[in-house]
């Protein structure tokens, strides 16, 4: 098998500082911070003079990672909407498990998260919310009911 393990989701932002308050809020952990640019990055990514802060979060289990990035040069250009609905296409949003899926909303909501439709059940499985964030970013809840 040639695929090892998916090691993050890139999420490009203008407020670094904002997307790293509401992603510590979720429960992420900072993983690390720094600076890149160079030929190597350029090649990498296919721009020029590339210039950028990152600042990796990672899930309380380590196995899930957030890779947000602030370009300086060249600076970010927005591709779509940034209230886009969940149907747009591409990457619509992340889902993370949850204990307490009210606490998580009201605490996220301190930090500019807007619900997209509403905290729904699905069965007596789970309960279920897409959330809007810093950005535009969207992200999905899920607590799993006993």
């Amino acid at each position: 098998m040639t695929l090892q393990r998916m090691d993050n989701v890139l999420i490009v932002v203008d407020d670094l500082q904002a997307a790293k308050a509401f992603f510590a809020e979720l429960g992420m952990e900072l993983e690390g911070e720094t600076q890149v640019e160079g030929p190597w990055v350029d090649s990498t990514v296919g721009l020029n003079d590339v210039r950028a802060d990152i600042t990796m979060m990672r899930t309380p289990d380590g196995h899930g990672r957030i890779e947000l990035t602030k370009f300086h040069t060249p600076p970010a250009v927005r591709a779509e909407p940034e209230s886009a609905p969940a149907n747009a296409l591409g990457i619509r949003r992340i889902m993370f498990a949850v204990e307490d899926i009210d606490d998580v909303v009201a605490r996220l909501r301190s930090h500019g998260g807007e619900l997209v439709g509403e905290i729904a059940q699905y069965e007596d499985i789970h309960r279920l919310c897409f959330l809007r964030g810093p950005e535009g970013i969207i992200i999905g809840l899920a607590e799993q009911l006993s």
